[in-house]
């Protein structure tokens, strides 16, 4: 289906000018749970890869902190699928659902846990988008295809797993890899992506509060610009409604609020690298919920138990962050940037 997001509640070109030139296009993805193919763009679906192009493995040492126990992709899906199970007996009615005595001993059993891999490791799947589909901000030339990639597991220095994307012509694969390999065991649930198909949906963007200049910074955080029913909290208002949009994107302006704007320059060639894809845990939250799609609110998508709202992928980013991922315009092939906000 298609996803509307609601039209913003004020033109905030009309009261500030100054960011009518500032303006960029986002295109919202919306996955939502489905059964992509390779063919299709999507979230942790299956890739179009060569047959005859080595699968990407992680060799980097991996971070364990305070992780003790690792699950693997397939004891995930298994977990989901039982969840999935209790949830659907709702519409039985009587007592509230609880889990069978097999799928509570089939819980207990997975959570003991796997064995931490050794060795390389084999990255999972988190995104393929197809140009045909969505407009990517850039790309090689010849390029039509993006996928990535990621490390299901954390590094010394980052808490969020390690990215790593590929570029494309989608005509020149011909024999498709049937059966990627697949890590024994990942660091959390929330790094396996639960398989979505997307809706694109275009939508303009200004930049983040923090990103205006400090003029104008100084003209949105004024309550007189606003007329005499203006928000409450000029700043937060703008913030939240009328500059970025929530959830996974490509392109657009980056969100902040871990930190304030830092810059973000290629390492290669030290242009400035602009947001390519952002991989988000939640498509909005309290705080974000007018950029919720309308349809949402008529036919709402089913969640499994204990997944926070809007949480339709199951990917989890620190504590319901996002990770964004900012790449050189000049030269898409450079290193790109990875940031959590």
């Amino acid at each position: 289906m298609s996803f509307t997001t609601p039209p913003r509640s004020i033109d905030v070109t009309v009261l500030f000018p100054e960011l009518a030139p500032l303006a960029r296009t986002a295109t919202r993805l919306h996955p939502r749970p489905g059964s992509p193919t390779v063919h299709d763009s999507s979230v942790g679906g299956p890739l179009l890869w060569p047959a005859d192009e080595p699968w990407p493995h992680c060799a980097a040492p991996h971070a364990r902190g305070a992780t003790r126990r690792v699950l693997s992709p397939e004891d995930i899906r298994l977990l989901r699928r039982n969840q999935a199970a209790v949830a659907s007996r709702r519409h039985l009615g009587g007592p509230a659902p609880r889990p069978t005595p097999e799928e509570l001993a089939t819980e207990k059993r997975i959570l003991q846990g796997r064995a931490w891999p050794e060795g390389p490791v084999p990255m999972l799947p988190v995104a393929q988008l197809y140009a045909s589909d969505i407009p990517l901000p850039f790309s090689p030339p010849d390029a039509d295809l993006l996928q990535v990639l990621w490390c299901p597991f954390d590094h010394e220095g980052t808490a969020h797993p390690r990215t790593a994307l590929f570029w494309r012509s989608a005509g020149t694969v011909t024999d498709v890899l049937d059966a990627p390999p697949e890590p024994s065991a990942i660091k959390s649930q929330g790094y396996l992506p639960e398989p979505s198909l997307l809706a694109p949906e275009q939508v303009t963007e200004y930049p983040a509060f923090m990103e205006l200049d400090k003029e104008l910074r100084q003209e949105v955080s004024d309550p007189s610009r606003w007329g005499g029913s203006g928000p409450v909290s000029p700043q937060e208002f703008y913030e939240n409604e009328l500059s970025t949009s929530p959830g996974w994107k490509t392109g657009g302006w980056s969100r902040w609020g871990l930190s304030d704007p830092m810059p973000r320059r290629c390492p290669e060639c030290g242009t400035d690298a602009l947001p390519l894809l952002t991989i988000a845990t939640l498509e909005w939250d309290a705080g974000s919920d007018s950029w919720a799609p309308g349809e949402e609110g008529t036919n709402p998508t089913p969640l499994l138990p204990g997944t926070p709202p809007a949480n339709f992928t199951l990917i989890g980013i620190g504590g319901g962050h996002s990770l964004q991922l900012h790449a050189c315009p000049s030269c898409p092939d450079h290193p790109h940037i990875e940031l959590v906000q």
